[in-house]
């Protein structure tokens, strides 16, 4: 093996005394030498490293050594670094040297390093070693095996300006290739390069790599660049220093604040519900809104396709967590409230974090909430989309689908969630509380007590747990703070949920009404893992800290909605202990409780160390400044508390618990009011006591900065606070935290570099992103060499356990994937994998979130008066200590600026923006145990003044600095671009406050303008800061740049604030490059959380040095500790940089920015073309009349021409004119641009109408055309993007004209072929059908006729049924192209996705194929076993509608011209139509306080159209030579004259889709509305009663004026009987652009050219016309026309058919195919070619100026315009709606057999059923019809010989029945319905006496249903159970078919079960055919059938019951009957002799 040895022996020389440790770097794998301890200036390391490499040692390759002194606490600080070439090794294979190291400024310093070098090569080769290597097995000496995460960064700082020369040591760029190693220039450092290095500060900076480059490829010989990576570049937003955190630069909070959303909810139909005979209606529910669709009669498989609309204004967490429930109610009406069939429940979250927030077609499964043992109850066909403010919903294409019938395939649920979803039980349990605040005031209390006696706690909390729309609540504990529940509530719910959060709040119980003291939300996501080795939910037992109001009881309190859980809670509430787990349930055990209603029951008591051993924390604060505070509070002293949980809150913290037993050992509130410490010195403390907190600082007067704000006075005395507390020590979860969220940060860093790198368009983003991926994989295999260490720690829930596991799964493989993808990373591939980086970033701040609380976060509120004012909350992990570095926080031990906010809604809008007090803070927390470095973050240079002299162990209360520095800081305030408008005129009169530390200067006020340039120095002389003057250097405090806007009465408005760092120079350091003088950057500047401008500034902060007397001075001061007071000497300022006094004499005193900082400038020359204004709105209710446009750049600018009459015409008659001015030579710093209308009246007084500011001139830069190259790599360009489709789908459709038109061929080719058959061959067209499928159909292009010809009499013979023939011209119309052309749209996006899928599933075997380490060879064997792994993922995704798969067993479509449908408006496919006129909206009026500038629109007053051109002045030659060259038009040459011109406008409106319901029914009745100018089209009397989706099909002609008349509107009203009709939704198109446009938008270019039909021409201009004009226009030679069909435009040849049929068929030549062939390919053409706007129908969203941003609906149309100078028109094209074809279909039922017998007879129990058959076709049984009955059927065979008409309307090309109907009698029209056109037959038994019985039913969708059988006994239930499976047939087609088919029901299990079959013969013919033949109801006339021969059991039902008696009894019972006869014969005459008996003895005895 070959390996590179390194032996390092010393480092000498060293400064100070300290720990040392080594770093050795070779091929980009840094290791570490052992620690030398306290080691004076020799450190021996004496150490050998040594690397196995698998590929020689390049001549150019690097060692680097690093030699830091070592920190426990902190980040290593470099001494220095060596690096060399290991050329000589390679050589000789061994050398020994030594040699100095240099320092970060490129200084070779005193320190040297000895080393020994081999080299052991050997012939042979290893594989490629990789990182990995080494780091699994670190090298674990002491115990200490530091690592760095930044992989090539060392830890000190390079603030925002650093040099070059500092950047570019941390910052060496590592050259990977597959087989070198880092390499870098030879002592890189010492390289100098240029200034621009560092461009940019707040948004990170980037390392420009040019000069790097060049000598890196002269050393590396010849290296790929695509394989170098570049690490993070420090600038001011990281800080790599130990000392200091950033700030966060937004402001206000943004949850909390309610926004608009709206759900739309499509119900479309449902499909297998449970049950028989049901009137089924769906209700649905968002949160407590329900509404319902209709009912629908005896059916189980409804279609209602009903829309309902919700609309919500609730903050986002809010509308989250409302449930979206869908419930089927079977038989609801007016009186009952109907039986539930099943309910579906999914948070409205779920839906909102789908991919385009929707749901779109798909199955909801039905469960029944109080059976949980029943399993499905059917399914609910839906579409649900939530729509936020902003967002716009992608539909897919609503036209004619094919059903999409595999419910299992398209059920609705989130994709990864398995399709037969478990019920399980989710138990919360609720163990107790601590903490609670007093909710009563104290009088009651106090009262009870005078009475009884008793001291009671002031609340009775219970806690209530939400889930999924169910509530459950625990106990009333009364008068308790630390209640005892023990108590869990039990959810049941499918698993898993589709709700994200069980919500946890802790309730006060009042008699008036409960409040909530904290709410905790338990994100579901966060405590589960899905994965093979994943986990269900589990939580706790854990402790869950309660944010929310302030904690002193009010009667009304102001921030009740922090504790309901909605925004950032403002102080610690309760602290609750929880437990949360989760049991699948077995269904089919007997015990199990059926229904899902919330049960509450007791649990056991847990033990006290369940949630971790009691630990004793101690949190050290010191505040080292405190300014910036508001002026309001400025007169009263001010104090700022600390606290953390309880502890430390002094005035409302603790209540007092009135039970006397403590659960605690030590009391642990021990902060009662009397043991207060307020820094005094009489309570003595021994050392051993418990310390006591001091938790605030004394109270202290605030002093003036300026007219806004004040500070406190702490020069060089710091206060400090610290509290001890006790808490569960759970650090480990915080650790683990801490490690994810810096990987995090560093990834941020690092795809903020590169998106910034590719924003400005610096060279090589892929450098960086691979730097950043680079230290993403070092990071995650860091962090599981780390968590490996605590997997098996004690104390820790299941949650921590399986957490651990799975972040450490989770890092390793995002590790893995991040090597991965870092090597794919080219040039072309950045912004995807941009994209997938980002991906990660979420993956880890997700799994950084830990669910399981610990210590509850630090609050520090600003305190006047005892009164809370405002407060910052610091999360505890982020100051929380720990020894590894990696697990600390990021705060820790650092000085942090900290912007104190008001609380809660206060903090809304304007308040939240300004500052309340920026604080610069120091934090530390950890366990009180390991406090001994707590003071080590501090500036050094301090004492420590404790508040006893004798408590040595106490904290300080106070730091006295006795080290200062003093300062100038120079603020170069340069400009500030697109801020915002703070005045009506919708300017704004802008100045700048610069504040820093406690000073703050102003820069002059500039008026009336949105991006000032101030050119101003401020000097801020005397700046002290405290702390070494090295560490200040490297890390000096922030500076605060505030904006406001000057009005002339009351205060300035505040327009927004950003931060800045300085650059630093010390007194030893020269003023020079390359740090000084430093480079202007850009700032964001934020106004609340919105962003509002810029600022390009530079800050230098200058050490003024003393005199020598000072110093002796001061140095005797500091010996005898006083502080010492320096003065600044005369000789002070001599060395500072010279200060150029003020140029400007009309300035006055200003100082400019001097010369070295403001940038270059060269000449630059603006042409502006003024085109005209428009829509310009009145101004104080005068009209505009006369304006003028005024352009202003960098203080030149120039004026338009008046508009003499704006109302006449509102062009301006001179078009071009320039002006000169100097521009920075670096585009990124050029000024904005401002247009300024302005209105002249009368008496001279001009009137700001409205302005823009273009704040991007690079768009407009010109750049002269490349004579080389022509224009046919931008048209490959263009193509590329097509040729994709082409492959998928068109082919697939063997229909070459329309591939080879809408999908350019590349570029390459010169002849364009269009003829109908190609000469040209194309074999081998590969067309995946589906991406799973792997059958590759091949495609021949051209099959010749005869190939056709045979197929099809293949097929004859196979199907035996003739197929269609070719569709007849007659019967296309212009909807037959629309379909067709929605059919091309779709296949086209399948092949996109299939496309899409299948590259995805390439790459993800490349990944897995690459982390199983399989060769690219094995790939074949291996891969398809991955294929199927894969294939088992992704099927579940795929699986298509078996439409779809039988795409193969489709007849061939036929050949229909299409058009093209865009799902988008025309102008986001054509940029706008700006392609050389542009329009800019002019704004006047304020900014909108809005978040995200929605209210923009409202101040736009109108527009100005015109176009820029600047280029810099002298200009070559050559442009000018161009032939017709007009010198007036500058660069605008060409372009047409701008008088007024009439224009015919053809507006064609096709349909509206998913419009916004405008009645209370939940329908509108719309119609179309169309305005352009003046003129105004309302089509109110052709309204469409109650539609959503309506089809218009018209087309309006409006005659306009350009420019007067140029927008034009089309919107949808809503036709109300009574009062006004409202808008529904409009949309607006500029004209005026498409018609100008060179893309020619003004009549779209059909696909082929016909002179008659469907496809007629519709431009007046033939196609060889137009290309005539164009090629004149662009002065190309062409076109010639040659013989055979061929085309010539400039140097292409085109060919296409010559010959067109005319109405009669007789053909004729033309050349106008020729000249179409050329037009649809124009973009081929060189220099002028661009894509012409092909025949189309666009998709416009309808918007209301009411719901702004919200879309109402779509609207499809298209616009024609024609010049009136031109021939006119032909007339518009018929786009009617297709009347619906009348049908009728004949129905005859012959016989039915295998009947279900339902009924006994009546005396002898037979089982028998008296059948009737009942059949319908239209969707409610208007149309039902039945046969007779055939009665005492015993068999099940019914015969009946009965016919049903069915007439009916149908669209074909939808597969629709159409009908009209009143909805209800109170209907003012009739409503038309579209419903499938399906059969419904149904088998009943009839009952005399009471309701006849359903016995089964089938439906038949007449499209496609199963043929029948040929006799009964062939049919079964697999008929209907395989349905996908069989062939189908379509009566339309087939128009007779007979058979058997089944009768179906479902049995109490759910299982289908055939209960009958039918014979019946289906017959359908046209209305004009039933005419022609009609025939009779039943068996009537005309045609009638012969009666049925039934057997004689079933005569007339009055006879019928004798005879059947007489047909059972004698058969069966006649001996039976005889003998009972004589047996009553007997029994009677026995009667009759008793009876008689007595009187004839009488009368015997008497003897009468």
């Amino acid at each position: 093996m070959m390996s590179l040895v390194v032996h390092l022996k010393t480092a000498a020389h060293l400064r100070g005394k300290g720990d040392r440790i080594a770093k050795v770097t070779f091929r980009g794998l840094p290791l570490y030498s052992r620690i030398a301890e306290n080691c004076g200036e020799v450190a021996h390391f004496n150490e050998t490293f040594r690397w196995p490499i698998a590929s020689r040692l390049d001549q150019n390759e690097m060692l680097e050594v690093q030699v830091y002194n070592y920190s426990k606490v902190f980040t290593n600080r470099l001494v220095g670094t060596f690096c060399m070439v290991l050329q000589k090794v390679a050589e000789e294979g061994h050398l020994e040297l030594t040699d100095t190291l240099i320092d970060d400024n490129n200084m070779s310093i005193k320190t040297s390093v000895t080393i020994d070098i081999r080299y052991q090569p050997m012939d042979g080769t290893g594989g490629m070693w990789s990182d990995g290597e080494f780091l699994d097995v670190p090298d674990d000496r002491d115990g200490m095996f530091a690592f760095e995460t930044d992989s090539l960064l060392s830890g000190q700082s390079h603030g925002s300006g650093t040099s070059p020369g500092r950047s570019l040591q941390g910052s060496i760029p590592t050259f990977r290739k597959a087989g070198r190693g880092v390499f870098s220039a030879m002592k890189l450092g010492k390289t100098k390069c240029s200034k621009d290095d560092h461009k940019r500060g707040d948004e990170p900076a980037v390392l420009e790599m040019e000069d790097l480059d060049k000598k890196a490829m002269r050393l590396a010989g010849m290296l790929e660049p695509d394989t170098i990576s570049l690490a993070s570049v420090t600038a001011v937003t990281t800080n790599v220093s130990n000392k200091r955190s950033k700030p966060d630069i937004k402001m206000e909070p943004s949850s909390g604040r309610p926004v608009d959303y709206q759900i739309s909810i499509t119900v479309i139909e449902a499909r297998q519900l449970i049950g028989l005979n049901m009137d089924p209606v769906v209700c649905v529910e968002v949160g407590d809104d329900k509404k319902y669709t209709s009912m629908k009669e005896s059916t189980n498989c409804p279609y209602y396709n009903e829309y309902f609309v919700f609309d919500f204004h609730v903050p986002p967490d809010v509308m989250f967590d409302k449930i979206i429930k869908l419930s089927v109610i079977h038989s609801k009406n007016l009186l009952r409230s109907g039986t539930l069939v099943g309910t579906f429940k999914m948070d409205v979250g779920t839906v909102y974090s789908q991919p385009e927030h929707q749901f779109y077609h798909k199955w909801a499964v039905l469960s029944d909430p109080d059976d949980i043992t029943a399993g499905c109850k059917g399914y609910v066909k839906c579409d649900i989309a939530v729509v936020g403010k902003g967002d716009n919903i992608k539909t897919p294409h609503k036209a004619n689908e094919t059903d999409e019938d595999d419910i299992e395939g398209n059920l609705l649920l989130p994709e990864g969630i398995p399709a037969e979803r478990q019920w399980a039980r989710f138990y919360v349990k609720i163990h107790r509380a601590e903490g609670l605040p007093k909710m009563n005031t104290s009088i009651m209390a106090n009262v009870k007590k005078a009475f009884i006696g008793e001291n009671r706690d002031l609340v009775d909390p219970y806690v209530q747990v939400q889930f999924s729309g169910q509530k459950g609540k625990t106990s009333v504990q009364k008068s308790s703070y630390e209640p005892i529940w023990n108590e869990q509530v039990i959810f049941t719910e499918l698993f898993p949920p589709l709700c994200k959060r069980i919500k946890v709040q802790i309730r006060d119980s009042d008699k008036v009404n409960d409040v909530a003291i904290g709410t905790h939300f338990v994100d579901l996501r966060k405590i589960s893992n899905d994965g093979d080795k994943g986990f269900l939910p589990t939580l706790g037992p854990a402790w869950v800290n309660m944010y929310g109001s302030t904690r002193q009881y009010t009667l009304m309190d102001e921030h009740q909605d922090l504790n309901d859980g909605l925004g950032e809670g403002v102080s610690f509430r309760a602290r609750l202990l929880i437990s949360v787990a989760v049991e699948i349930l077995d269904t089919t055990s007997p015990e199990i409780i059926c229904s899902t209603d919330v049960q509450v029951e007791p649990v056991s008591n847990i033990s006290e160390s369940a949630t971790g051993k009691m630990e004793e924390f101690f949190l050290f604060g010191s505040f080292l400044e405190a300014t910036m505070i508001d002026r309001k509070i400025g007169d009263k002293p001010i104090s700022f508390e600390i606290t953390i949980g309880n502890y430390g809150n002094h005035i409302d913290g603790v209540s007092k618990s009135s039970s006397v037993k403590k659960k605690k050992k030590e009391d642990e509130n021990q902060e009662e009011e009397n043991e207060l410490i307020q820094n005094s010195s009489e309570d003595e403390a021994d050392e051993d006591a418990d310390l006591t907190s001091v938790s605030s600082t004394p109270p202290m007067k605030p002093f003036i900065t300026d007219r806004n704000y004040f500070h406190l006075p702490y020069f060089e005395k710091k206060p400090c606070v610290y509290i001890k507390s006790w808490w569960q020590d759970q650090r480990r979860r915080l650790y683990n935290s801490n490690m994810m969220d810096k990987i995090a940060d560093k990834l941020e860093e690092g795809l903020n570099d590169v998106q910034e790198i590719i924003k400005t368009e610096k060279a090589f983003p892929e450098r960086r992103l691979r730097g950043a991926l680079e230290e993403l994989t070092i990071g995650c295999s860091r962090y599981v060499t780390l968590a490996n260490k605590d997997v098996n720690l004690a104390g820790r829930t299941k949650l921590d356990r399986e957490r651990l596991k799975s972040c450490m799964r989770e890092m390793d493989s995002m590790g893995q994937q991040a090597k991965q993808i870092r090597t794919q990373v080219k040039k072309n591939t950045v912004k995807e994998k941009l994209k997938l980086a980002q991906n990660f970033l979420q993956r880890l701040r997700f799994l950084a979130d830990e669910p399981q609380h610990s210590i509850p976060d630090v609050f520090i509120w600003m305190m006047s008066n005892n009164k809370r004012i405002a407060y910052a909350r610091i999360p505890s992990k982020d100051i929380l200590f720990s020894v590894v570095d990696e697990e600390t926080g990021k705060d820790c031990g650092k000085v942090k600026a900290v912007f104190l906010k008001l609380p809660g809604k206060k903090g809304f809008g304007p308040a939240g923006w300004t500052v309340q007090a920026k604080l610069e803070l120091y934090l530390w927390l950890g366990l009180n145990k390991s406090r001994k470095d707590f003071l080590n973050g501090l500036p050094n240079g301090f004492e420590e003044i404790r508040a006893t002299k004798t408590g040595h162990g106490l904290p300080p209360v106070t730091l006295v600095y006795d080290m200062k520095q003093v300062f100038q800081l120079r603020a170069h305030m340069y400009q500030a671009r697109s801020l915002f408008a703070a005045d009506s005129s919708g300017l704004s009169d802008p100045f700048a406050r610069v504040f820093f530390s406690s000073q703050s200067q102003v820069t002059e006020v500039l008026n009336e303008t949105l991006c000032p340039t101030w050119d101003q120095l401020l000097v801020f002389d005397d700046v002290e800061l405290f702390g070494e003057a090295t560490e200040l250097r490297d890390d000096p405090p922030i500076i605060v740049v505030e904006f406001y806007d000057q009005d002339t009465v009351g205060k300035a408005e505040f327009i927004g604030r950003t931060f800045a760092k300085p650059t630093i120079k010390m007194c030893d350091e020269p003023y020079g490059p390359p740090r000084f003088p430093p480079q202007l950057e850009y700032y964001q500047i934020y106004r609340g959380n919105s962003i509002a401008g810029e600022l390009l500034a530079a800050f230098e902060l200058l050490q003024i040095p003393f005199d020598a007397e000072e110093i002796r001075r001061a140095l005797i001061a500091v010996h005898d500790f006083a502080v010492p007071q320096i003065k600044v000497g005369p000789g002070g300022r001599a060395d500072l940089p010279p200060l150029e006094g003020p140029t400007d004499s009309e300035r006055g005193p200003i100082l400019p920015v001097p010369l070295g900082i403001r940038p270059v400038l060269s000449r630059y020359r603006i042409e502006v073309l003024f085109w005209g204004l428009r829509d310009l709105k009145r101004i104080n209710l005068a009209q505009v009349d006369r304006p003028r446009v005024d352009i202003e750049c960098a203080g030149r600018g120039v004026q338009s021409v008046l508009i003499q009459n704006y109302k006449k015409n509102p062009n301006f008659s001179t078009l071009v004119k320039w002006f000169e001015v100097d521009l920075p030579e670096n585009e990124l710093l050029h000024p904005p641009l401002n247009i300024r209308v302005v209105d002249c009246r009368a008496f001279g007084r001009y009137i700001l109408v409205g302005s823009h500011a273009v704040s991007t001139l690079r768009h407009f830069i010109y750049s002269p055309p490349d004579k080389s190259c022509n224009n046919w790599a931008s048209a490959a360009k263009l193509m590329n993007g097509y040729m994709v489709l082409t492959n998928g789908c068109s082919q697939a459709r063997s229909s070459p004209s329309f591939s080879s038109r809408t999908f350019s061929r590349p570029a390459g080719d010169i002849s364009v072929n269009l003829e109908a058959e190609p000469p040209i061959r194309k074999m081998d067209t590969v067309v995946k059908l589906d991406a799973m499928s792997d059958a590759v159909v091949k495609v021949d292009m051209n099959e010749d006729e005869s190939d056709k010809e045979k197929k099809k009499k293949k097929k004859k013979k196979k199907g035996g049924v003739e197929e269609e023939e070719e569709t007849d011209e007659r019967v296309l119309d212009w909807w037959s192209k629309y379909f067709a052309s929605i059919e091309t749209l779709k296949e086209n996006l399948r092949s996109q996705e299939a496309a899409q899928a299948e590259a995805e599933e390439r790459e993800d075997l490349e990944i897995a194929a690459e982390a199983a380490e399989i060769r690219p060879d094995d790939l074949h064997l291996k891969g398809s076993k991955m294929r199927e792994r894969f294939k088992e993922k992704k099927s579940s995704k795929q699986k298509r509608s078996h439409a779809a798969d039988s795409s193969e067993k489709r007849p061939p479509k036929a050949r229909v011209d299409e058009l093209v449908v865009y799902n988008k408006e025309l102008e986001s496919e054509y940029g706008n139509f700006e392609d050389w006129l542009h329009t800019f909206n002019l704004y006047r009026g304020k900014a909108g306080d809005d978040d995200e500038h929605a209210l923009d629109d409202d101040r736009i007053v109108g527009r100005f159209k015109g176009s820029l051109c600047m280029y810099k002045v002298p200009l070559s030659q050559e442009i000018t030579r161009e032939t017709g060259y007009d010198p007036n038009m500058g660069m605008f040459q060409s372009i047409p004259h701008n008088d007024p011109i009439h224009v015919l406008v053809r507006v064609y409106v096709v349909r509206a889709t998913d419009l916004h319901p405008a009645d209370i029914n939940g329908k509108a009745d719309p119609y179309i509305a169309i305005k352009l100018g003046k003129s105004e089209i309302k089509d109110k009397e052709n309204y469409i009663s109650k539609q959503l989706n309506p089809v218009f099909g018209k087309s309006f002609d409006i005659e306009a004026t350009f420019p007067m008349e140029s927008m034009l509107t089309v919107s949808v009203y809503d036709w109300d009987l009574v009062g006004t009709d409202d808008l529904i939704g409009e949309t607006k198109i500029d004209l005026e652009n498409r018609f100008y446009s060179k893309f020619r938008a003004t009549c779209g270019i059909a696909s082929n050219y016909s002179m008659h039909g469907y496809n007629i021409w519709r431009d007046p201009m033939k196609p060889s016309q137009i290309l005539a004009k164009l090629c004149k226009e662009g002065k190309i030679d062409g076109p010639h026309y040659g013989p055979g069909g061929k085309v010539k435009v400039a140097n292409r040849i085109f060919t296409g058919p010559t010959e067109i049929e005319d109405e009669n068929g007789l053909k004729k030549q033309t050349e106008e195919h020729l000249a179409l062939s050329v037009l649809n390919h124009w973009e081929e053409i060189p220099r002028v070619g661009c894509k012409l706007v092909p025949e189309h129908v666009e998709t416009r969203p309808l918007l209301n100026p009411d719901k702004p941003g919200i879309e109402q609906g779509r609207l499809e149309m298209w616009v024609d315009m024609f010049p009136m100078d031109m021939p006119a028109p032909g007339p518009a094209i018929d786009t009617s709606p297709r009347k619906p074809k009348s049908f009728e279909l004949r129905v005859i039922i012959w016989n039915t057999d295998d009947v279900i017998l339902e009924d006994d007879a009546f005396l002898t129990g037979e089982k028998m059923s008296d059948i009737y058959v009942r059949g319908w076709l239209k969707g409610q049984q208007e149309d039902k019809q039945d046969t007779d009955v055939h009665y005492h059927s015993l068999t099940g065979e019914g015969n009946f010989n009965w016919r049903f008409v069915f007439p009916f309307d149908y669209l074909v090309a939808e597969e629709k029945i159409v009908i009209s109907k009143k909805e209800s009698m109170f209907s003012w029209d009739e409503t038309e319905y579209k419903i499938p056109a399906r059969l419904t037959m149904q088998v009943w038994d009839a009952d005399h006496f009471s309701a006849d019985d359903f016995l089964g039913a089938i439906e038949l969708d007449l499209n496609r249903f199963p043929r029948g059988a040929k006799t009964a006994k062939q049919c079964n239930l697999d008929m209907i159970r395989n349905e996908q499976e069989l062939p189908t047939i379509s009566i339309f087609k087939q128009k007779r078919v007979k058979g058997w088919w089944p009768f179906v029901a479902r049995d109490e299990n759910d299982e289908m079960e055939l209960t009958g079959k039918v014979e019946a013969e289906l017959h359908l013919v046209t209305a004009e055919e039933a005419e022609k033949s009609p025939v009779g109801l039943g068996r009537n006339e005309p045609d009638p059938l012969e009666k049925p021969n039934r057997p004689d059991t079933s005569l007339m039902w009055f006879l019928g019951p004798l005879k059947s008696l007489r047909y059972f009894i004698w058969h069966n019972y006649r001996w039976l009957i005889l003998k009972a006869l004589g047996l009553i014969l007997l029994l009677l005459m026995l009667g009759l002799f008793l009876y008689s008996i007595p009187g004839y003895l009488v009368k015997k005895i008497l003897g009468a």
